[in-house]
């Protein structure tokens, strides 16, 4: 291996690797140095999973890395040495360097990335770079290793999965003015951090902090096999901060729609499907198509005694097609969505009710009952939002 130059060394330095290293016997100081600052670009790719990229919407030590990641696939003796050591073979995948990031020499360069120089060598002047108590919280965040148990958790894993594909748990936002308190993180619950699902495995003994909060170390494993120990004050941080962050909420208590329900199970009514019986024409004409859909916390039967004297009901008597249990649901909310889903199809027709005042029936659709039954079943896997029904195609459409 040819030896590095003294130019070599000072761009080196520029880059930011100057950690002091314990020397290997057979490696020169400058040697040592070029593997720790390599060893930062692989504790990245760890953590991220993919090689630090260039871009001004990339946090600047990503962009820091990504430079000295480019100079030492540049450099053939950094490639020489570092070859045996790239088990994640970063150096390997090349990726494009901006046309804008080539044309700056290494002053400008460092200048774009928000890097003042105190004299010709001195990078360690940082613009608007995080707080000493930010970047121990992240380097906290980031200090993860192997689960050396995680058999025991992939199965709750799994079942997490399983509970949102299925909509029995959904993610909300963890932000301050949710209604949350900034100490409910507790053991068995399950957070979304940097695009890992989290699991709070064990929450410690209450600590002091120094500002004076309690405090408490927790033990966290993620669904990729790895868990930190870290402060409770640092995941909060940590779950503020990422826009990505999410809390996942603890299962219902029961199914969304179902036959029978568990004890525990706080009945919430049920969705209702009728056919009119009514004589007039239009209705007639169209029997087998015009259903009303509704939702009520009542019994149905109850609820559509006296059909023939609603306007509601087209002054006429009604039969039940069709009935989905709710349990552990906003009824006014869902009865809104499924509206909306069919307002394309709604029936415009006024009615005279027994006073002789117009009235225009808003639950009545034209549409068929097997598309009706889709709804539901997409009510059910939380995929209600997405569509709407058209008409003209008698189906479910993304919308």
């Amino acid at each position: 291996m040819s030896k590095f130059t003294d130019e070599d060394d000072a761009l080196l330095g520029e880059l930011g690797v100057e950690v002091e290293l314990e020397q290997h016997a057979s490696r020169s100081p400058k040697e040592e140095r070029i593997i720790a600052g390599f060893e930062d670009i692989q504790r990245f790719v760890d953590e991220h999973g993919r090689a630090p990229l260039h871009g001004e919407d990339q946090d600047i030590f990503e962009r820091l890395y990504a430079v000295r990641l480019d100079r030492l696939r540049e450099l053939p003796d950094c490639r020489a040495l570092l070859e045996p050591l790239d088990r994640q073979g970063i150096l390997s995948s090349v990726a494009a360097t901006p046309a804008a990031v080539k044309d700056l020499d290494d002053d400008a360069l460092l200048a774009e990335l928000g890097v003042d120089g105190i004299g010709n060598d001195d990078v360690t002047n940082l613009r608007f770079v995080r707080s000493g108590t930010e970047k121990r919280a992240a380097e906290e965040i980031a200090n993860r290793e192997k689960c050396e148990d995680f058999e025991r958790f992939a199965p709750l894993f799994d079942a997490v999965q399983d509970d949102l594909d299925t909509g029995a748990r959904v993610t909300r936002p963890f932000v301050k003015d949710a209604g949350f308190l900034k100490a409910d993180i507790t053991q068995g619950q399950f957070f979304v951090l940097g695009g890992q699902v989290a699991y709070v495995a064990d929450v410690g003994e209450p600590i002091k902090a120094p500002n004076g909060e309690t405090d408490a170390r927790l033990r966290v494993v993620y669904s990729n096999g790895t868990e930190s120990n870290l402060l409770l004050r640092s995941l909060q941080r940590a779950l503020y901060k990422d826009e990505g962050g999410r809390r996942i909420t603890e299962p219902n208590a029961g199914p969304l729609f179902a036959d029978t329900r568990d004890e525990d199970d706080l009945a919430s009514g049920t969705i209702y499907v009728l056919r009119s019986k009514s004589d007039e024409p239009y209705v007639s004409q169209h029997r087998d198509l015009l259903h009303k859909i509704g939702v009520t916390g009542g019994d149905v039967q109850q609820r559509i005694a006296n059909a023939r004297l609603d306007a509601t009901f087209l002054l006429a008597d009604v039969e039940v097609v069709a009935t989905y249990r709710l349990f552990n649901i906003n009824r006014t909310k869902l009865e809104n969505i499924i509206h909306r889903v069919f307002r394309h199809a709604r029936l415009d027709l006024s009615i005279a009710d027994r006073f002789g005042n117009p009235v225009v029936p808003r639950e009545w659709f034209l549409v068929p009952l097997f598309v009706i039954d889709e709804a539901v079943e997409r009510i059910k896997d939380g995929s209600i939002a997405e569509v709407r029904y058209d008409p003209q195609t008698a189906k479910l459409v993304v919308d």
